[in-house]
C-alpha cells in the first residue's frame, strides 16, 4: 500500500468535533484512494483548506493531477457536478470523482499562485473575468445553456441554518447586536426579491483563483461551494479580499466602499444588493468565526460590516 500521508495543519485545526472520526481515519483513506487510482503522491499542498485536503500526484501514464478529499460536511458529488457544469470554463476540469470517499481527482494547476500575487486592482479585474465565466444556468448538459434539474441548493437554502445559528450565537448577545439584526434583516429582504437564479461559486475570492498553464484560460477556479442564486451573492465575498491589508490601510471604509461600487459597475449589479451580501456573509463568517475560538478574525470582520 502507498505510505500514508499527513492530513496539514489548518485542516486539523478547523477540523469539527463531530468529525473526529473521519480525521483520524483520513491518512487511511487517501492511500487507498491512491492505490485504487493507481497515483502515485508527490506531496501534500499546504497550507491547504479548512474542509479538504489535496495531494498532488502523477497519473499511471505519468500526466499530473492533485487528488482532493473532501470533508463530510463538503460534498464532492456537489462540487464535482459544478465542474462538470462549466466543463472548463473558468474553472478546473474534475477527471474523476468517488462521492462516498469524498474523492475528486482534479487537473493539475498552480497552487502556489493565486491572483492574490498581483497587485490588488489587476486582480478585480482578474477575478472579475473569471467569475463571470461561472455565472450559467445551473441545469442542462455540461459547458451548455438552459434550465432542467440540478443538485444544488438555493442561496436561501444554504444560507437558512447559517443564519439561524447566527440569530441564536454569542454575537446576537453581545456589542455586535445591531450589526447581527441589519445582517439577518439584509438577508431576508434580498431574498424577498431575488433577480435571477444562476449557478454561482459559493466561495469566490482571489485565493480561490489559481495559475493554470491550460491553453483555455491563465487562471481558473477552484474549490466551490455550489449555491443557485443572484451574481450579488457571489460577488460579495470578494469585496472583503485582503481584509487584513484593509484594516491596516488608512480611510479604510472609503477604500472598501469605493470597492464595492467598482465591482457592481463591472458586472452592472446594483450596489446595494452587493451591499447586502458583503454585509450578511461577513457578519456570518464573524459569527462562526468566534464559535471557532477566532476572535480577531471576527472582530475583523465585524469592523468591515461596520464599514458598509
Amino acid at each position: 500500500m502507498t505510505r500514508e500521508l499527513a492530513p496539514p495543519a489548518r485542516l486539523t485545526e478547523a477540523g469539527r468535533a463531530e468529525a473526529a472520526d473521519w480525521l483520524a481515519g483520513l491518512p487511511g483513506l487517501v492511500a487507498a484512494t491512491l492505490d485504487r487510482w493507481e497515483l502515485t503522491p508527490e506531496r501534500v499542498a499546504a497550507p491547504g483548506g479548512r474542509a479538504s485536503m489535496t495531494v498532488l500526484v502523477r497519473r499511471a501514464d505519468g500526466g499530473r493531477a492533485a487528488l482532493k478529499i473532501c470533508a463530510p460536511w463538503h460534498p464532492a458529488a456537489r462540487e464535482e457536478a459544478a465542474l462538470r457544469r462549466w466543463d472548463g470554463l473558468g474553472a478546473v476540469r474534475a477527471l474523476r470523482c468517488d462521492p462516498a470517499a469524498g474523492a475528486l481527482l482534479l487537473e493539475r494547476l498552480r497552487g502556489e499562485t493565486s491572483l492574490r500575487s498581483l497587485p490588488e486592482a489587476k486582480a478585480l479585474l482578474e477575478a472579475v473575468s473569471v467569475v463571470r465565466r461561472l455565472w450559467v444556468e445551473p441545469g442542462g448538459p455540461p459547458g451548455g445553456t438552459g434550465g432542467g434539474e440540478h443538485p444544488f441548493p438555493t442561496v436561501e437554502e444554504w444560507t437558512a441554518e447559517r443564519a439561524a445559528r447566527l440569530r441564536d450565537g454569542e454575537l446576537a448577545a453581545a456589542e455586535a447586536e445591531p450589526l447581527v439584526a441589519e445582517a439577518l434583516a439584509l438577508r431576508d429582504a434580498l431574498l424577498a426579491d431575488e433577480p435571477e437564479r444562476l449557478l454561482l461559486h459559493g466561495d469566490f475570492r482571489q485565493g480561490a483563483v489559481l495559475a493554470s498553464d491550460a491553453e483555455r484560460a491563465p487562471w481558473l477556479a477552484v474549490g466551490p461551494e455550489p449555491v443557485v442564486g443572484e451574481r450579488s451573492y457571489d460577488l460579495a465575498r470578494l469585496v472583503r479580499d485582503r481584509l487584513h491589508d484593509l484594516v491596516a490601510s488608512p480611510g479604510a471604509a472609503a477604500i472598501t466602499r469605493r470597492r464595492l461600487t467598482r465591482l457592481a459597475d463591472s458586472v452592472e449589479l446594483p450596489a446595494e444588493r452587493l451591499r447586502g451580501w458583503a454585509l450578511f456573509r461577513a457578519v456570518e463568517s464573524a459569527g462562526r468565526a468566534w464559535s471557532a475560538g477566532r476572535p480577531a478574525e471576527a472582530e475583523a470582520l465585524l469592523e468591515f460590516a461596520a464599514w458598509l
